[in-house]
């Protein structure tokens, strides 16, 4: 990864948030040992060409079997060219690469619908490489605080309370975000001192996307309004809400022991029963992206306010049904 150039009779300097997001990447790496897989998902923007630029520095060094995998979403009419692009010149890193083409199915909403198809390719390529292995690996998400910011503003939009609001996590599975503490501005910076090419993808821009316009109307009249620093304070904010949202979760586990008795529930305090009923959903089936807090309300209602009510239809074509003084889950009946 280039560094600054040397000034005449002088040494080359490293651009501080060159080592800025180095740092970062090392950080979320620190458990790997010489030899596991990590995986850049390369889109060709900013983001994570400056991840691979990081990666391709710090790989070497720490004895990683690393790669980027590009995925060919097929949605615009330059992408396999726009993806091959990307693949060169994470080669021209010193990374081997890889481009994945995906079919997406719009169902859903466009945004969603590629997400889906993009992190279960990245997930079956991760697989197919070492079926079986005990070796641990990584997969690199280049997402910003700028992006974490968006992610809490639509939660708070949603009103889906705060998991919500907690945003994206650094670590879940085996994807991991090393820079949600760096501005969009800054991965630009880190591929500027290593001389790689960026993509603007111009969904970026389409105000048909909510994230969009969020990113290019709704921020800078908050960033004016409040006099700047809101992309930080909001992440600051996702940050300390998933702290709380985490441990909460963990007595969750420790309370929720397979059966769900109606006075063992009643006698939690409520937002330890909302994860409780929200665990015991999601191990009954229940498709946990599709759950909202309107769906777990009204698991609440069953232990706290049941007048016979017939079942609860949740997400995944389950059903919560109260049966004396305890809950279970059922298959939904088909219609008529």
């Amino acid at each position: 990864m280039a560094d600054r150039p040397a000034r005449a009779g002088g040494t080359a300097r490293l651009d501080p948030v060159v080592a800025k997001g180095r740092r970062a990447v090392a950080a979320v790496l620190d458990d790997l040992d010489p030899g596991d897989r990590v995986t850049v998902a390369l889109s060709g923007g900013a983001d994570s060409l400056a991840l691979a630029a990081c990666l391709a520095f710090l790989g070497p060094k720490a004895g990683w079997d690393c790669r980027a995998l590009v995925i060919d979403h097929g949605l615009q009419a330059e992408s396999a060219l726009v993806a091959a692009r990307a693949a060169a010149q994470a080669r021209d890193l010193g990374l081997t690469a890889d481009v994945v083409a995906v079919v997406v199915d719009t169902e859903g909403g466009l945004e969603a619908a590629a997400r889906t198809a993009r992190y279960n390719a990245l997930l079956e390529a991760a697989e197919a490489d070492r079926p079986g292995s005990d070796r641990r690996g990584a997969i690199l998400l280049g997402h910003t605080l700028d992006d974490q910011a968006e992610t809490v503003l639509l939660g708070l939009g949603r009103g889906s309370g705060p998991r919500s609001i907690a945003g994206m996590p650094v670590t879940v599975g085996p994807f991991r975000r090393p820079f949600l503490g760096l501005r969009r501005s800054e991965t630009e910076r880190i591929c500027t001192a290593a001389g790689l090419d960026f993509w603007s993808d111009p969904h970026n821009d389409d105000p048909r996307f909510r994230r969009s316009r969020l990113r290019h109307e709704v921020m800078p009249l908050l960033e004016d309004v409040l006099g700047g620093g809101v992309v930080e304070a909001l992440g600051r904010t996702a940050g300390q809400v998933r702290e709380d949202v985490e441990f909460l979760d963990q007595l969750a586990l420790t309370a929720f022991e397979g059966e769900l008795r109606v006075a063992d529930l009643s006698a939690l305090a409520p937002a330890l029963r909302s994860r409780v009923l929200r665990l015991a959903a999601l191990e009954a089936g229940v498709v946990g992206s599709d759950l909202t807090a309107g769906h777990l309300d009204e698991l609440d209602r069953l232990v706290t306010d049941w007048h016979g009510q017939v079942r609860v239809e949740l997400p995944g074509s389950i059903s919560a049904v109260r049966d004396h003084e305890a809950l279970r889950f059922i298959d939904t009946p088909a219609l008529g």
